[in-house]
């Protein structure tokens, strides 16, 4: 049985949201808490991908890049190299409303793959909500920064991903809202709306 470990990217500035994402609060619990309960439900072990700064005050423990200021792609390569699992499960601290169920259905799509990727409604895909298996995908992510790559996506096109279209997913509680990306006050500001709505509604 393959085992999985989590990481959630948490080295962005967050410029646009002016603040730090991971420690924003949705319903009682931070994103990072947020995400860290999903993750869970298939990972024996999760980690915070960042700066201590940006991790200050989590009990979860935290991975430093090995590619310094390197984004997206750092990140990931980051986690795969951290990771003593065969697969890692990558998700950006800004998508607080993945689930476990999300996660266990694209576990179940891995086999024959070194990659597990959603595609959103829209056909965008999601390289950080994401399951890549360290081998191959841990060389390759580092051939691809060697060679000035720095977006995850092209990671994904390098190896052979399982891309997971919305309507293998749509089935799954919340699938709605699990690529909600949380930038700016705005966007906070419109989840918390639309969670007080949905506790009301309950």
């Amino acid at each position: 049985m393959d085992s999985f470990e989590g990481f959630i990217l948490a080295g962005g500035s967050s410029s646009r949201m002016g603040t730090d994402k991971s420690k924003l609060v949705l319903d009682g619990q931070t994103f990072v808490e947020r995400i860290k309960n999903a993750l869970s439900a298939i990972a024996s072990n999760v980690r915070i991908v960042g700066s201590r700064e940006n991790s200050a005050g989590s009990p979860l423990a935290t991975v430093p890049d090995v590619f310094e200021a390197w984004g997206a792609l750092g990140g990931v390569h980051a986690a795969l190299s951290a990771c003593g699992a065969d697969w890692a499960a990558v998700v950006a601290c800004d998508l607080p409303f993945v689930s476990g169920d999300l996660f266990a259905r694209l576990a179940t799509l891995r086999e024959g793959f070194d990659a597990v990727a959603p595609v959103q409604e829209d056909g965008w895909p999601q390289p950080l909500c994401a399951l890549y298996k360290v081998m191959p995908c841990r060389p390759m992510a580092e051939k691809l920064i060697h060679s000035g790559e720095r977006k995850p996506i092209t990671l994904l096109q390098s190896v052979r991903t399982r891309w997971v279209s919305f309507a293998e997913l749509a089935d799954v509680e919340g699938a709605s809202r699990f690529f909600a990306n949380l930038n700016t006050p705005d966007d906070f500001l419109r989840a918390q709306q639309k969670g007080v709505s949905m506790r009301t509604e309950g």
